[in-house]
């Protein structure tokens, strides 16, 4: 019984003496990965392409430099997913942690370093042939993104909207206007 009532003491202490983890979008605080956290799309990161491979195969790259502990690259999450939802396959989206970029001086076009201005959210959008076709820094619509792509890629501009959802306060996630196919069907 003193053995229960001793442990029942300890756990109360530490109940008492343990802080919340908390996590918000608007502060520089880091949360982990932002984009399962903030965009509900883990599968970014690591991306599954890298710059030079993406220039070898003359396919469209979509640059993000974002940092985990960013408010500004926390709220652009959602757009990034967006990019995904919007053109899947038809572009390689490379969302890169500046923090894991080489800080060799010697960068050449196939290093995406070399496009990075030192600034964050940055997104650069590459042609094939390795033409910029877009360098923003900050939060860019949907709209202009699309428009670059669709220079970029050749391909149609999609025939529908996107709109960032928010479904509490840390979540979010782009959805298609109009469509509500409910995910997994």
């Amino acid at each position: 019984m003193i053995l229960l009532r001793i442990f029942s003491s300890l756990l109360i202490l530490f109940l008492l003496f343990v802080n919340p983890v908390y996590s918000a979008r608007d502060t520089d605080s880091y949360d982990g990965n932002i984009y399962p956290i903030y965009a509900g799309n883990g599968s970014l990161v690591p991306p599954q392409s890298t710059l030079s491979e993406s220039l070898k195969n003359e396919r469209t790259s979509v640059l993000v430099f974002y940092l985990d502990d960013s408010s500004t690259s926390k709220q652009f999450a959602p757009v990034v997913s967006g990019i995904k939802l919007l053109w899947s396959s038809s572009v390689d989206l490379i969302p890169l942690s500046i923090d894991e970029l080489d800080n060799d001086d010697q960068k050449t076009f196939t290093d995406p370093g070399y496009y990075w201005h030192g600034k964050i959210p940055q997104t650069v959008i590459l042609d094939g042939k390795g033409n910029v076709l877009l360098d923003e820094e900050g939060q860019v619509s949907f709209d202009k993104l699309n428009d670059a792509i669709t220079k970029a890629t050749g391909l149609k501009k999609p025939d529908f909207d996107l709109e960032v959802k928010s479904f509490n306060e840390y979540n979010s996630e782009p959805s298609k206007e109009g469509y509500n196919k409910p995910r997994g069907t």
